[in-house]
């Protein structure tokens, strides 16, 4: 699908829709910067580290996988390697919306840093440029600044209360993603990558060194897919 600039004349979507629903992206998910806080912590890193990856990162999967991995005693560069692979796929992302959104080049380095998963999905769902680019724009604007002051008060709320895994917070980031997550898998493909993705992570933790797990649970999707091509 090819989008255009909306037509002289021609009524676009209205702003306020655009608006609402880009907030409530960026509302329901900034929130879950708690969760992220909290689970820093929990691994150790102190409030400014999560302050700063939340800051200069800002992209929670990555960030999420960096943080377990290393709660869980993994090497730090294996950790900073699934985190990176993860954020790969805002690269593709961005090929995507340099295209729709077509921003001033003196912008373009600014807005790379929103390209995720959250402002892509508003973005693409819009039906024209202009509420592209509102959509965008709202969306990453309110979720970056609901990420990082959240993540301040997660970090600082656990440092306060102490072991996050006595009160069971350290369960808070995975509960959260996959509440996010549930709702989005609707064709019986995403559901099947999903639960193969599943298998993969869970059953090779007691194997493999911490981070590699999710870098294998990746594979879930191609494989999914290779075999529903070999239907007949």
């Amino acid at each position: 699908m090819v989008m255009q600039e909306t037509p002289e004349g021609v009524a676009g979507r209205p702003r306020s829709a655009v608006v609402r629903d880009a907030l409530g992206v960026g509302v329901a998910v900034g929130l879950s910067g708690f969760a992220f806080g909290v689970t820093a912590a929990g691994s150790g890193i102190s409030a400014l580290q999560a302050c700063v990856l939340s800051l200069l990162v800002f992209t929670g999967a990555s960030q999420f996988a960096l943080v377990g991995a290393l709660a869980a005693g993994g090497n730090p560069f294996t950790a900073a390697a699934g985190a990176f692979f993860l954020g790969t796929r805002n690269a593709f992302y961005g090929l995507r919306l340099s295209q729709l959104l077509a921003l001033p080049r003196a912008v373009r380095p600014f807005a790379a840093h929103w390209v995720i998963d959250e402002t892509t999905a508003v973005s693409l769902a819009q039906p024209d440029r202009r509420s592209a680019r509102l959509g965008f724009t709202v969306t990453g604007l309110s979720l970056y600044v609901l990420w990082n002051l959240t993540t301040l008060l997660g970090a600082l709320g656990a440092e306060a209360i102490g072991d996050t895994a006595a009160w069971g917070l350290d369960a808070a980031g995975p509960a959260v993603f996959l509440a996010l997550l549930a709702p989005m898998l609707k064709t019986a493909t995403e559901r099947a990558v999903a639960a193969l993705a599943l298998v993969l992570g869970l059953g090779l933790l007691p194997v493999l060194p911490a981070g590699l797990p999710v870098l294998v649970a990746a594979l879930a999707a191609p494989v999914i897919l290779w075999l529903k091509g070999r239907r007949p």
